[in-house]
Formats: structure tokens, sequence, C-alpha cells
């Protein structure tokens, strides 16, 4: 594109400082690492704001393996909804989604008959707008990677292997050993991110002791939109509602006991279900191989370095007791792009300290924020005291009674609060 930024120094570059060869290097003006959920919706993001003549390249080893199903799958908050919309996404997906209508929430022991209901979130968060949807991850992944290519985006089925800033770009190698000049490197590449590892960014992190079994069921009766979670004392056991009969189940345990029940036979593991999933839905069965994730918290000490910014996983992780963790994600992604185009577009370097810095403030405190409330959920209702289980309860109760307050709740978890990106909001940028 004619770049926003100054001109790049023509310089060769090799893998080997010390060879004597110097291979001219290609020219992007923004690479991204990590072809997961948030580094696609970047890569939209950043062609809609910088516009067709933009070159945009994303690396990512994996990303032929975006037809294969691990049965997870996402709750996207309106806002996200909105963004993916005004990216052109969500029209793909609309029929793969399935709004939730209703949230209950219930505070109980594994093997109690009755579970009741102390708070129940009901309504939507504008006229006809639910406040989230939940989407197989592999078709809103399939539908980004479509959208990419459509959009001209340069996927490049590779790993980046080193990368250096120098001369006011970054120098990428890549497992093809092909050389690339961009103006800006973007990491999505996860938790455990290597380009945040190679940049020397270091994190502060914790485990849980706890392991997230995700599948999903098939069962006898219309769930109508609602969604459940449960608060056990091994952690959450979540209900979330899929298109058809079909729910996600989202069952914390601690990480032994998760190796245990996916160790046991089949008709056992139904038993462990039906007790927690209970029977309002009628009969239920997996429909998807049950796998276990690992759950902590990791957040990194700076969400930017030099002509480099974290997005997504590679910035932070949490407890997904709240199902925020891909919406963090793309809130991410909304803001970097807004920073980087509205920089663009005044002939800025997008990719200064300062430009950069804008990011980093917009996310960093919401981020932190976040992370320290899904942790004291976590810890508050994770556990066999029955005198915390008393309180909570009395509060979960009192925040049932007060409509204005579970409003404000509502619009938050729909990502309705605070600065609100251009793209969550549901404008172009």
């Amino acid at each position: 594109m004619g770049s926003p930024n100054a001109p790049l120094p023509e310089t060769g570059w090799s893998a080997n400082p010390a060879a004597t060869d110097r291979v001219q290097a290609e020219r992007a003006d923004v690479a991204i690492v990590g072809g997961g959920l948030a580094g696609l919706s970047l890569a939209l993001a950043l062609r809609q704001g910088l516009g067709p003549d933009a070159d945009i390249t994303l690396y990512d080893p994996t990303l032929s393996r975006a037809g294969m199903d691990d049965g997870r799958c996402s709750a996207i908050a309106a806002c996200a909804r909105r963004m993916l919309t005004s990216l052109g996404v969500w029209q793909e997906l609309a029929g793969k989604a399935e709004p939730m209508r209703t949230m209950v929430v219930t505070d109980s022991r594994t093997k109690d008959v009755a579970r009741p209901t102390f708070l129940t979130f009901d309504g939507d968060v504008e006229p006809g707008e639910p406040f989230a949807f939940m989407v197989p991850n592999l078709d809103l992944q399939q539908a980004l990677v479509a959208a990419s290519r459509s959009a001209g985006i340069d996927l490049r089925e590779e790993a980046v292997t080193s990368f250096r800033s120098e001369g006011g770009g970054v120098e990428l190698a890549s497992a093809s050993g092909a050389p690339l000049r961009a103006g800006l490197l973007v990491a999505c590449d996860g938790a455990r991110s290597r380009i945040r590892e190679m940049a020397g960014i270091s994190t502060v992190s914790w485990g849980y002791g706890q392991s997230g079994i995700t599948f999903v069921v098939e069962h006898e009766r219309p769930h109508e939109g609602r969604a459940e979670e449960h608060f056990l004392p091994a952690g959450p056991f979540a209900i979330l509602p899929l298109p058809g009969n079909r729910c996600s189940v989202v069952w914390t345990e601690r990480t032994a006991d998760a190796e245990r029940l996916l160790a046991l036979p089949s008709a056992i593991f139904q038993e462990e279900l039906e007790q927690r999933f209970g029977h309002r839905l009628g009969w239920v069965k997996p429909v998807t191989k049950p796998r276990a994730y690992p759950l902590g918290f990791a957040m990194a000490r700076a969400f930017v370095g030099d002509r480099l910014a974290l997005v997504g996983d590679a910035a932070h992780v949490i407890h997904p007791i709240a199902g925020q963790g891909l919406n963090m994600g793309l809130r991410d992604v909304a803001a970097l792009a807004e920073v980087v185009t509205d920089a663009a577009r005044v002939g800025l370097d997008f990719a200064s300290p300062t430009v950069l810095e804008r990011y980093q403030r917009w996310r960093r405190f919401d981020t932190l924020a976040m992370g320290v409330a899904t942790d004291g959920l976590n810890r508050l209702f994770s556990n066999h005291s029955d005198a915390l289980r008393a309180i909570r309860d009395v509060g979960l109760g009192l925040v049932d009674r007060l409509p204005r307050l579970k409003g404000l709740f509502i619009k938050d978890a729909a990502g309705l609060t605070g600065e609100v990106p251009k793209l969550l909001r549901g404008e172009a940028l």
C-alpha cells in the first residue's frame, strides 16, 4: 500500500547476521503470527482500516487444521457479534449460532437433588439483540479463514522462527527461510507465545489445579436458548445452548479428577454427566469427544514492545468462569485496529511507541480487572465451605432482586460498558 509508515530502509536480511550473502526481504505493512480466532479477526479488521492496498501477512503452521473439530465452542458477546458483522463474517455464521436468551445461576453440591436458582439474567442488551451467542469454534474459524482469503490477506502456513527490530521495521525469518520486513509485528500465537518469549516479555501466572472438560451433547427436549451455570465445589458446570437440541458443556474439575473422569468407561462417564447435567432436558448424550484443558491465569507484564503488540491469549489468559476469554481477545483486536488506523490516516508511524502505548493503556486496565474478577469468582465458588456458600448465596439473591444492577451486569458481559472501540459498537473503522 502507500504505507502510512515512514518508508522502510531497503536493507537485506539474513537469519544469520554474520552471513555474507544477504537476501532481499519481502515487504509487509503488518505481520501477524497466529491464525486463531483473534489473529484472523485482526487481519480482517486491519484490512478494513488500512484499505485494500495494505500488505498484511499472517503466519500459522496449523492453518490447514481449520477443518478439524475438537468440540470446543465459544460465547460471542453482543459487542463481538457487532464487530464480526462489521467485518462481514457474522453473516456466514448467523444460522450456526444460538442466542443466549436466559442465563440461570445455581449454587449446589454435586449430589444435591434440588438446585435452587439464585440468579437469572433475562433480556436483550438492545431490543432484539441477545447479550451473547454460542458458536462452534470450527464454524467461526472456517468463516474467518474464508473471509481472510477473500480479503487478500497473505496466509502463510509456516512458523516464524526469529525476528528483530531495526531500522524502523521488524525483520522476520520463517521456517521456509524466506525473510520478511514489516512495519508492525503482532503476536496472536496463544498462551505459550513464542513471539512474546523471544521479545523477552515476562508474565505473571499461576495455575488453578483445575481442568475444563469440554464437549457437545445432544438432549431430548429444546433448551429454548437457556444457558445454565451450576456452581459446584470443584468448579462451575456450564450448559450453553447450541442450534437444535444440542448444548456445549464446560465442566470444571480438579485436574486429577478430570483425568480420572476421562479414563472412565463410557457408561460410568454418562452417569457422572447426568448427575451434574440434570434431567430438565430429558436424556443427554455426548456427540463429540470430551477433552480436558488445564486452567490458569497469566498476564503479560507489557502488552507492547519495539514495533510489537500482543493480542489475545499471548497477552492474557483468564479463568473461563465468565465465558469472557475470546471476547477479551476480540476487544484487543478492535482496540489495536482502531489505534493503528487512526495513526495511519494522519500519516503517523502506526508502530511508534506513542501509538502502541495508546493500545496498551486502553486494554491493560480492562484486562486486569476482568482477570481479577474471574480469579475471585473461581476462588469464591470452587470450595466446600458452608460459610462462604451462605454468604455468596445471599449476595446472588440480592443481585437477583435489583433489576438495574442486573442490567449493568448484562451490559458489562455484552462488552458494552466503558470506552468501547468502534468495531465493537458495530461501526466501521
